[in-house]
């Protein structure tokens, strides 16, 4: 009896299966987000893991326990004891800020005029107080199911992203000799080489984004000690560690940087009005914010994983439009990791070498060989030949 299908029906087996996957992955499409949120905290987190496990020569499983727990235990801790205070000093600003937009609604209570031109800025500062007022930050009674299930929803996808971190941070290793181990034998070394390369893309990456943070710090410190703003230098680190965050951090520190400057003033340009020089802060740091984007982060992150900068820049754009924070992380090694794999792909279906950079390699190891040819024979001394007779 043949127990091996026969080709034809093998062939609609696999789209058969095929099909009912990709239904499958559309339907839980949702899960998609919690899912590489906790394996982008996984990555990030992993260096860690390898240190503890290269030093102390600790199993993964522990070593991850230890990383996992002592993360969540700084952000428990920094939560607990720096929320209040930062829900306190919100209220004394919202405070200073209604107080100034009072000030600043008589300063406009008459419209401008420039020439034959009237402009009246009223409006706007009604607009301010609107975004601003505390009543408007705080839930009515009648979106209070709404904000349940909202939360209780985030809850859930938070655990998600919890559990995922952790499991791939303690079982990553034996999850990835699972997935090489389902091809065939004769394959799995290539895979192993493969993957080699696309983790070293990943790990460049993660090089590159710390390498950004402290240029990013260090420029930012400087342009706003330059102007005088208070608290230029803890300002510029959080705005280069900020910067991890696309669209969320830029947004926070910009907006933290002008309410510093609003209240405190210069330290420099002491007879600018604070009003002016909130305005001067805010322009200065949106300055080196779009250089930022449009210079400073594609050649620093394209050379960490060898992609021109003009194509890291436009994927981090597109990812912006079309899939906002997680999607500008993960875009640029994602791109390289495609490239990877798609050079690979197209050498197995052209029947070459699956890497073609061995190549290489291997006449190197021939120049040894090549040199000991060129090199003349060493002539025989008389004891060493009648040692020989």
């Amino acid at each position: 009896m043949n127990r091996i299908w026969d080709a034809p029906f093998r062939y609609i087996v696999l789209t058969a299966l095929l099909i009912l996957l990709a239904g499958l992955l559309w339907y839980i499409r949702e899960i998609f987000k919690p899912l590489l949120t906790g394996a982008l905290i996984a990555y990030f987190l992993s260096p860690g893991v390898s240190f503890l496990i290269s030093r102390y020569r600790l199993r993964r499983r522990t070593a991850a326990s230890i990383v996992y727990v002592s993360t969540l235990a700084i952000v428990v801790i920094i939560s607990v004891t720096l929320l209040p205070e930062m829900f306190e000093q919100i209220k004394s600003i919202l405070t200073d800020i209604t107080a100034a937009l009072t000030d600043l609604e008589t300063s406009f209570s008459a419209p401008l005029t420039f020439g034959s031109l009237r402009v009246d800025l009223r409006l706007l500062v009604l607009a301010l107080r609107g975004l601003v007022d505390q009543n408007a930050i705080v839930p009515q009674p009648a979106d209070a199911l709404r904000f349940l299930q909202v939360t209780s929803r985030g809850f859930l996808w938070f655990l998600v992203i919890l559990v995922t971190a952790y499991y791939l941070m303690a079982e990553w290793d034996r999850l990835r000799n699972w997935l090489i181990e389902l091809a065939p034998a004769r394959e799995q070394r290539d895979l192993i080489q493969l993957y080699r390369r696309v983790r070293g893309v990943w790990t460049g990456y993660l090089r590159g984004q710390i390498r950004l943070i402290i240029i990013l710090a260090i420029i930012y410190s400087i342009a706003w000690q330059i102007i005088g703003l208070p608290g230029a230098l803890p300002l510029g680190m959080f705005a280069g560690l900020l910067n991890l965050l696309p669209e969320v951090g830029p947004a926070g520190i910009a907006l933290l940087a002008t309410i510093v400057a609003f209240l405190e003033g210069s330290s420099i340009f002491t007879q600018l009005p604070h009003l002016w020089f909130a305005a001067l802060t805010l322009g200065v740091y949106l300055l080196l914010n779009t250089f930022k984007t449009v210079f400073i982060q594609p050649r620093i992150l394209g050379h960490s994983v060898l992609l021109h900068q003009g194509v890291v820049f436009i994927a981090i754009v597109a990812a912006v439009v079309l899939q906002g924070v997680l999607g500008v992380l993960i875009v640029v090694p994602l791109l390289a990791s495609i490239v990877i794999v798609g050079k690979y792909i197209r050498r197995r279906l052209l029947g070459l070498h699956p890497f073609d950079d061995e190549e290489p390699a291997s006449s190197r190891d021939l120049e040894p060989a090549a040199a000991s040819k060129a090199r003349p024979a060493r002539k025989r001394t008389p004891a060493r030949e009648k040692t020989r007779k």
